[in-house]
């Protein structure tokens, strides 16, 4: 399935409701170009194509920043190094000589505009799928429960980068609040909530195709890729009965094929763009480096450093860094980025049960995931305490470099004990919510 067409419909939707307030005051006869509909004549009686360029376009924009946002976050983790010519990323990211966080900087603006694009996108769909007579209370559904559960996704993106978000921002003109944590991510789950009741209604089939979903583009299998959300909002928050209870309806299949979940889909088509996480081996310019702890805390025979990672033919050095690694994550630059396999939901699966005091369902999973990396069982003690850290480690290999590190140690208050890498570095885990965010 190509975004091209679409996305160009998309960009054109969002200038146009950017400048709603000049058009809306003019007092010409409406005019809609087919080609290039007004946001208006979307949100009123839109046809069941507009409605699938909605989806398409929401699909495509929840790729936006993903590399910006990993790279950053990996950085301040001590996952990786990008090395390339902005000296931002060795510079600010790891606070070289007292430096500070940047909120009007790419690192901040970037990801948050990336996850809020998709959301307002969302939003249109929503609106737009009420108002039409063209789709069936059941294929609305089909769309209300897509739309919900894209915006809970990001909105979990958006916390684990910014410690907060912004909920309601569904009028342009009267944005909520930045609400904290805890809060927001409380609206989040009974938006995923709300998306699973949809998504009951909505029949057999959806009135639009998606990509990178296979085996998950129906109602009942779509709603497989909303509990298993579900369960990674229940986990940050803290519950890990109702994670496990997600976990049930979801896709989560302890002794299945680990790699089985929806991906974010690249191409080369005219319009499309590529996976800005892949790198071509041994380049100079451009490549993210691993960071030598990652390589020297292993343990030894895990599959992960040498299947994730690649030995470079010179070691590389910028600001005063270096590593002899750098990614092989992806094999080109179309390949597929994961939004959620069944590997990370084993791993949500092994920490809900150290928090529900299961201690030997957590030791199981674990064991699962050491030895899908050639590893033998944990022969380390079974309390909560050790099983957490076994996990943590776990996910620490099983996750790299997929935006997952920063926000484990910061929930777990594990940030400092990451290695400083210059004299004068320091450690952050939190990005800065964008200048123009401000309340």
């Amino acid at each position: 399935m190509k975004f091209i067409d679409i996305k160009r419909k998309m960009k054109s939707l969002i200038f146009i409701a950017a400048i709603g307030g000049v058009l809306t005051a003019c007092s010409f006869d409406e005019q809609v170009d087919p080609n290039r509909p007004s946001l208006e004549g979307v949100l009123t009686e839109a046809s069941i194509n507009q409605l699938n360029n909605l989806v398409v376009g929401i699909e495509s924009s929840m790729r936006n920043s993903l590399a910006i946002q990993t790279t950053a976050s990996g950085t301040m983790a001590r996952e990786l190094y990008l090395f390339d010519a902005d000296p931002r990323n060795t510079g600010d990211l790891l606070g070289a000589n007292g430096a500070t966080l940047d909120n009007n900087s790419f690192y901040s603006t970037a990801p948050w505009g990336g996850r809020y694009t998709a959301i307002k996108n969302a939003n249109i769909l929503l609106e737009s799928s009420a108002n039409t007579s063209a789709a069936t209370d059941a294929e609305k559904a089909g769309y209300r429960g897509f739309a919900k559960t894209a915006m809970a996704f990001e909105l979990i993106e958006v916390l684990k980068s910014y410690d907060r978000a912004r909920i309601d921002v569904a009028d342009p003109n009267n944005l909520g609040p930045i609400l904290d944590f805890g809060t927001a991510l409380a609206t989040v789950r009974a938006m995923l909530d709300e998306a699973q009741t949809d998504l009951n209604s909505a029949g057999g089939s959806f009135p639009f195709p998606l990509a990178g979903f296979a085996g998950f583009d129906t109602p009942s299998t779509f709603i497989q890729f909303n509990r298993a959300v579900a369960a990674v909002a229940a986990l940050y928050d803290g519950d890990g009965n109702g994670a496990l209870s997600a976990l049930g309806s979801s896709y989560f299949d302890m002794m299945g094929d680990l790699t089985v979940g929806p991906e974010h889909v690249y191409s080369l088509n005219s319009g499309d763009f590529t996976n800005g996480l892949f790198k071509i081996p041994d380049n100079n310019g451009d490549q993210i480096i691993v960071h030598d702890s990652w390589i020297a805390d292993a343990e030894a025979g895990d599959t992960r450093v040498t299947t994730k990672t690649s030995v470079r033919s010179n070691p590389t050095t910028q600001d005063g860094l270096s590593g002899t690694n750098q990614t092989a994550l992806y094999a080109s630059n179309i390949s597929p980025i994961d939004m959620l396999r069944n590997e990370e939901l084993v791993l949500v699966f092994a920490e809900a049960s150290i928090l529900a005091n299961n201690l030997q369902d957590a030791e199981d999973a674990l064991n699962v995931i050491r030895n899908s990396a050639g590893l033998p069982n944990y022969s380390g003690l079974q309390t909560a305490d050790d099983l957490t850290t076994e996990m943590l480690n776990q996910r620490r290999y099983s996750l790299w470099a997929e935006n997952h590190r920063m926000f484990d140690l910061r929930r777990y208050n594990l940030s400092s004990t990451l290695p400083i890498d210059r004299v004068g570095d320091q450690v952050f885990n939190v990005s800065p919510v964008p200048l123009s965010e401000n309340d």
